[in-house]
């Protein structure tokens, strides 16, 4: 079967070349025309790859993003839905900090929600900073598909993870609490600005939430876990102003 993309992104041969290369990787790939001029790629596949995959592909050869060109292409990609067990990674992460961050509150015979939304926060920030910075370059790639700074801004992805294992240090040690919440409101409300885009554009992105180690589509659960650190700074700001 051969189906037509709009690719944007490419400036140049070089680009193009690097495209057709990652394309040319995928085993399921038999062919692939890449085009700067449209600038567009026609590949011929054994069987349907979903967009996803295809943007996967060609994300290791820069900031290029690949879309459905011909109208069939949806349906075929709709039926070709994700596992459920899509997503079980990060819910496994997220009751994993939670329980964590409860048993030291039951350790210490209390609940203080205000406390605790601080450890969970912790836990949070250095865990997901950890996945990030076990391939840097792979996640600003990423990243910069999709979030409104690292896209005007290229470092930004590249400084992201160290911004979110500072926050997370800040939050387990306390320090200065209501600037580390502002600062989390900043960041946070502003990455969810690019995940709003996204999932408004049905852009077929990974989400880099969890760094190159484990695969994740960008979805509701990406703008999920961004708004429960906005909410949660949101409601610490109030208490400790």
């Amino acid at each position: 079967m051969t189906h037509a993309y709009k690719i944007t992104g490419m400036t140049c041969g070089g680009c193009v070349a690097k495209v057709k290369s990652e394309l040319l990787k995928l085993p399921e790939v038999e062919s692939a025309d890449v085009q700067l001029a449209s600038p567009q790629a026609t590949i011929t596949m054994q069987k349907h790859i979903s967009t996803l995959k295809l943007q996967e592909a060609i994300s290791k050869a820069g900031n290029y993003i690949i879309e459905e060109e011909d109208a069939g292409m949806h349906h075929a990609e709709m039926n070709e839905a994700e596992p459920d067990n899509s997503y079980f990674p990060i819910f496994l992460i997220f009751a994993y900090i939670a329980g964590v961050t409860l048993l030291v509150q039951a350790a210490m015979g209390r609940f203080m929600l205000m406390e605790w939304m601080s450890h969970f926060m912790a836990g949070f920030f250095l865990v997901f900073s950890f996945f990030k910075l076990m391939n840097l370059r792979g996640f600003a790639e990423g990243y910069r598909s999709y979030d409104v700074v690292a896209r005007a801004i290229p470092a930004y992805g590249f400084i992201y993870p160290f911004i979110e294992l500072g926050l997370g240090i800040a939050f387990l040690t306390q320090w200065q609490p209501l600037g580390t919440n502002i600062v989390t409101l900043i960041v946070m409300g502003v990455s969810t600005i690019g995940v709003v885009q996204s999932l408004l554009r049905k852009s077929p992105f990974q989400c880099a939430c969890l760094g190159t180690v484990i695969k994740l589509p960008l979805s509701k659960v990406t703008l999920f876990e961004d708004l429960l650190m906005v909410l949660m700074s949101i409601i610490m700001i109030v208490g400790l102003a």
